[in-house]
């Protein structure tokens, strides 16, 4: 992911915003804290570059999701961004992936990038039946709203959330810097998602600290991760985030899905284990699956099945 790239980490402040007060009014109304599900993904399963470490040896191209759901339990699928997926295609993704797999599709460019956001256009309707045919397996859709929309463009996005299909769970990202300056209007943005029960999604960027909100509007959040090579810092971040959610899980958040960025999506993997290894030991009550590579499974090729 090209977005907030620096060429230097150096002088970048890591550090978290505070705890914003909304955030425990969010999950005020979420069940007792008893238990949770954090879901681990990365950003695209076609990976030559994981047969033989992630995928068994020898892996065809045809099996990769299927590997890829033994090793995750969520994607942050890019595919629908770029064409809304035939209804062949979508009962495919859910024959192959395991029981508690869940997808989050992100919404097509020609609805999140068009003048109206696809309202007076079939892409709504067309994206939404074709994503309901994951049944139990749709996570979160999301829609990545450009660059350069911003809060002034707020009249839109209220009335996009009024044609959007309730019954689709969305979350929604946004990085122009006028939704993070903390005026009326920037929280305007927020109290619209909590009042649709939109989700957001949170990115931890080196160049973009402000998109790294850390604001709640539903008991369900989406992060973007973006690791920089497996960096020490990518390390220290993780161990933040273990506090973060650890915190949110126990005032009640229901469901946290957390994508693993490394560049090119190689490195991914290794940061996922990272991560449930530090996320399992700060939250032993939460449902949680992350990877293993084939080497260290009893059996190779057969213990992932």
């Amino acid at each position: 992911m090209e977005f907030g790239k620096l060429p230097s980490l150096e002088g970048v402040d890591f550090s978290f915003r505070p705890e914003p007060p909304g955030n425990a009014w969010v999950l005020r109304d979420a069940p007792a804290a008893n238990g949770g599900h954090l879901y681990l993904g990365a950003t695209g399963y076609n990976m030559k570059q994981w047969v033989g470490q992630w995928y068994p040896a020898g892996t065809k191209d045809r099996d990769f999701l299927r590997y890829y759901g033994q090793q995750f339990n969520t994607i942050e699928h890019n595919t629908t961004h770029y064409r809304i997926p035939d209804a062949a295609t979508v009962r495919r993704w859910a024959d192959e992936t395991p029981a508690d797999f869940r997808f989050c599709p992100k919404v097509p460019q020609t609805i999140s990038h068009a003048r109206d956001l696809g309202i007076n256009g079939p892409e709504i309707a067309l994206f939404a039946e074709a994503v309901r045919g994951l049944g139990a397996k749709l996570g979160p859709t999301f829609l990545q709203l450009p660059p350069y929309f911003g809060v002034a463009d707020l009249g839109r996005l209220r009335r996009f959330l009024q044609v959007f299909p309730a019954e689709v769970p969305l979350a929604v990202e946004v990085r122009h810097e006028s939704f993070f300056e903390g005026n009326p209007a920037a929280e305007a943005f927020f109290d619209l998602l909590m009042g649709t029960q939109t989700a957001t999604v949170i990115t931890d960027v080196a160049g973009r600290r402000d998109v790294c909100h850390m604001r709640l509007t539903t008991p369900t959040v989406l992060v973007r991760f973006v690791g920089n090579g497996l960096d020490p810092t990518d390390h220290d971040r993780i161990r933040a985030w273990a506090d973060r959610l650890a915190q949110w899980f126990e005032q009640g958040l229901g469901a946290a899905y957390f994508f693993t960025h490394e560049p090119d999506n190689i490195l991914a993997p290794d940061l996922a284990v990272f991560c449930a290894e530090i996320f399992g030991a700060k939250m032993p009550q939460v449902s949680l699956r992350g990877p293993k590579p084939v080497s260290a499974l009893p059996g190779h090729q057969g213990s992932l099945f």
